[in-house]
């Protein structure tokens, strides 16, 4: 009996297989993809949304100055936190992909515009593709620097799933925002921040996936 017990608990030790580097390229130039394209829909229904993204459209919105520029500019003092916690790789492949986010967020207007679509269904489509987008960098041991690298490093260090943690800083950043945005659109941001971080909450557990 206890034989038979034994075997029913037996579970076989998993080998993990690391990405290769261009399985890793290929799946930051598609994220990023998404994610620029989601902010390019922020942009169009004037939403926000948090962290350095957040900040980022946020100053873009006041200053006039390139969305892209500012989100570079504001994630260059985070690198030092992810080199320190997370790895140099982690430091690589994060700046590549802020660096392609920032020049992708540039190119998207020159080929599509957006336009006669309702804020809300903006704000929930594209806050779905930041989601799908976040979590193919991080399954690849990448993020877009800024906020992203604290919560990933609290979820490695606390334990504390990072989409709880990037939830209560994006809603620091959207009320922030009170004197810049009116009350439906920042409302409809509010939406899309829940929606962003229970995909990653949902979806992003390290207790539950090895990869």
């Amino acid at each position: 009996m206890s034989n038979t017990t034994s075997m029913v608990n037996y579970q076989p030790e998993v080998q993990l297989k690391p990405h290769s580097s261009v399985e890793d390229g290929l799946a930051m130039l598609i994220a990023t993809f998404m994610i620029s394209f989601a902010m390019l829909l922020m942009q169009s229904a004037g939403t926000l949304t948090g962290g350095t993204a957040g900040l980022a459209l946020l100053i873009h919105y006041v200053t006039g100055i390139k969305f892209g520029f500012i989100f570079f500019t504001l994630n260059l003092p985070f690198y030092y936190l992810a080199y320190k916690q997370l790895g140099l790789q982690m430091v690589i492949k994060t700046f590549i992909a802020v660096g392609l986010l920032s020049v992708l967020t540039e190119i998207h207007p020159l080929f599509i515009h957006v336009q006669g679509m309702s804020p809300l269904y903006m704000a929930i489509l594209a806050n779905i593709f930041m989601g799908l987008g976040f979590l193919i960098l991080f399954r690849h041991r990448s993020s877009l620097g800024g906020f992203n690298l604290l919560a990933l490093f609290i979820q490695k260090r606390y334990g504390i799933p990072a989409g709880k943690i990037q939830m209560g800083l994006d809603i620091c950043i959207l009320l922030a925002s009170l004197a810049y945005v009116n009350t439906k659109l920042l409302a409809i941001s509010i939406l899309g921040a829940v929606i962003l971080n229970m995909i990653l909450t949902l979806n992003h557990r390290s207790d539950r996936y090895v990869a």
